[in-house]
């Protein structure tokens, strides 16, 4: 892959970075939800400490995120090794940004389309608004994107995505900041689903 290459002195460099930072392991990894529902291993680079309060519970985000961490939030290279998940068929570089195994249950039934391809590095939710979006808006624009994928719109996203990159615009370094999480926001909902996740393949 192309990007892969051309990027690997910046991963190697912020792998040398955390690593001299925050230890092992250099990268984060979590299971999240991709196509149909089926759950897969995404990694990202740390960007937070292994710190917690008296219970050992993990403090929140905001006290455990270093200089570091934020700035590679702030430029999206903590992102970077998604890549080799596209290399892999997991995700691809533009769709619905994969989120949590947790929120599952809470889409709406025509939000569970953004389930009917790869998820993505970028996508239209994140060149409209990163983070800063409601989630009723982005989940809307990841069932949009669902609607009119295209290679054109796609090759149009990526474009987008590079000067929002380079901009810093509409980025969250601790999103918990401007947002409730999915589930707590949708706890209530009628349409909240009870039936387990599919599992991993």
């Amino acid at each position: 892959m192309p990007a892969l290459v051309a990027l690997s002195p910046v991963m190697l460099a912020a792998a040398v970075a955390v690593r001299a930072s925050l230890g092992r392991p250099v990268l984060f990894a979590q299971e999240r939800p991709g196509l149909h529902e089926r759950t897969f291993r995404l990694r990202k680079f740390r960007t937070m400490r292994d710190a917690v309060d008296a219970r050992g519970r993990p403090l929140p985000d905001a006290e455990r995120l270093t200089r570091l961490g934020a700035f590679l939030r702030a430029t999206s290279i903590d992102e970077l090794p998604e890549l080799f998940s596209v290399l892999k068929g997991d995700m691809s570089l533009v769709g619905p940004r994969p989120l949590l195994v947790r929120y599952l249950p809470y889409y709406r039934p025509e939000e569970r389309a953004r389930f009917l391809v790869p998820p993505g590095i970028t996508g239209l939710a994140q060149v409209e608004g990163r983070n800063d979006l409601p989630w009723d808006a982005r989940l809307a624009l990841d069932v949009a994107y669902v609607q009119r994928q295209s290679p054109w719109l796609d090759l149009a996203l990526l474009a987008r995505t590079v000067l929002k990159v380079v901009r810093r615009s509409g980025v969250q370094v601790v999103p918990d900041r401007a947002m409730q999480d999915l589930d707590a926001e949708r706890r209530d909902a009628p349409w909240v689903r009870r039936d387990p996740p599919p599992g991993p393949r």
